[in-house]
Formats: C-alpha cells, sequence, structure tokens
C-alpha cells in the first residue's frame, strides 16, 4: 500500500484526545480511561468513526510500528508514553480490544456536557471555528466590532454550515446550564474576547445565532 498522510486519520484523532493525560495511556483490559472514554462517548453519534479506528489500529500493529513502509504516517500520529512496563503496541491493543467492544455493544450518544477540552472541540466543530478564528484574543487587530466579524463569518461561509453552527449553539447553550460553565467551555472552544459592552454571554451567543441565520438567508 503506497504510503499516505491519511493512512491513520481516525486513529489521529483518538490519540489527540490523550492530550488530557499529558499523552500516557491510560487504559486497561477491564477499563477504559478517561482519554478513550471521551473519545468513544463522542464517536458513539457517529460510531462508524470508531470502526476506521479500529481497523487503523489493525493495520499499524499488523504492519509494525517501526516499518519503513509506514514511517511517514507514524510521525504524524501523536507520540504516546506508554506506562512503565508497556509497550506502545500493547497500548494500541488494549484501545483496540476496547473499540472492538463498543461496535459489538453500541451505546446511545450522551447528552452530558463534555468532561474533556477535546470533546469540547469535536463535539462542536463549527461553533469553535467561529469562535477561535473570529473572536480570538487578537480579535481588535483585525475587527472594529463582533457584528463586523460576524459579517465576514457570514461572507466565508455556507449556508450549510451556517445552519450547522446555528444548532450547535442551540446545544451549547442548552449543555451548559450555568453562567460559570458557559464561560468555561466558550473559552475552551477559543473565545478571547468578552461580548459586546452590556451584553452577558449568554445572549449575546443567542444572539450571534440569530444574526448568522438571518445574513445567511438574506
Amino acid at each position: 500500500m503506497t504510503p499516505s498522510t491519511d493512512r491513520f486519520r481516525e486513529l489521529r484523532q483518538l490519540l489527540r484526545s490523550y492530550e488530557v493525560t499529558g499523552f500516557i495511556f491510560d487504559d486497561t483490559e477491564g477499563r477504559r480511561g478517561v482519554a478513550l472514554s471521551a473519545y468513544l462517548r463522542q464517536v458513539a453519534f457517529d460510531p462508524a468513526r470508531a470502526a476506521e479506528a479500529a481497523a487503523e489500529v489493525d493495520d499499524l500493529l499488523g504492519t509494525g510500528l517501526f516499518n519503513e513502509e509506514i514511517a511517514d504516517d507514524v510521525d504524524l500520529l501523536p507520540h504516546i508514553n506508554p506506562p512503565h512496563g508497556k509497550t506502545v503496541e500493547s497500548c494500541l491493543a488494549v484501545i483496540g480490544g476496547h473499540l472492538r467492544q463498543f461496535l459489538a455493544e453500541p451505546e446511545t450518544p450522551s447528552q452530558s456536557p463534555p468532561q474533556t477540552a477535546w470533546e469540547w472541540r469535536e463535539r462542536f466543530p463549527g461553533l469553535r471555528n467561529l469562535l477561535a478564528a473570529y473572536f480570538h484574543q487578537d480579535f481588535s487587530l483585525e475587527y472594529s466590532s463582533h457584528r463586523e466579524a460576524l459579517d465576514d463569518y457570514v461572507s466565508d461561509t455556507s449556508e450549510d454550515e451556517i445552519r450547522s453552527v446555528a444548532d450547535e449553539i442551540h446545544d451549547f447553550l442548552t449543555i451548559n446550564e450555568s453562567d460559570r460553565s458557559l464561560k468555561e467551555s466558550a473559552s475552551t472552544l477559543g473565545l478571547g474576547v468578552l461580548p459586546p459592552q452590556g451584553v452577558r454571554l449568554r445572549q449575546w451567543l443567542a444572539d450571534v445565532r440569530e444574526i448568522v441565520l438571518r445574513q445567511s438567508q438574506g
């Protein structure tokens, strides 16, 4: 097989979840760790991702972690630190076992708030793009107002994407019941500025939803 930067695409996403553990495996054969639990909660919304990750784990272990054929692809994976007495291969095998168990016994998607930063970003990708790309800490260097940034966002975004973001904002507001959790999770998604003066964050996000929907519809 010709090496490809996409050969372990989903496995890369899975391993990025381990940032919460400092990229140390925290799974055992009988228990999912923090990072893998977050990944499986997320892919419960799209189980095909778990199937893809399981196939990629099998591919990696079958080919050999240090096989020159996949050296470039392996270099793109997050560098994971196995616990004492374990190898990367044995940890990946444990992950593969949990993935197969998950696929054999499908789980209902969780409606609870995400528990890690990675999970927040995966759950709300469109909102993350809006906040991190247009309302980051250097916002004032690019825009003179929040509305100008929103106008720029709408001009660069398809109507389908905007509708998806509107749905995400609705879910984001619902899942963050307290103003404190809303502020923390918005910061996790990349929000680096305060809302317009005199407007609370919850109201501003609700206003953003209405504005982008209205503008995208002409």
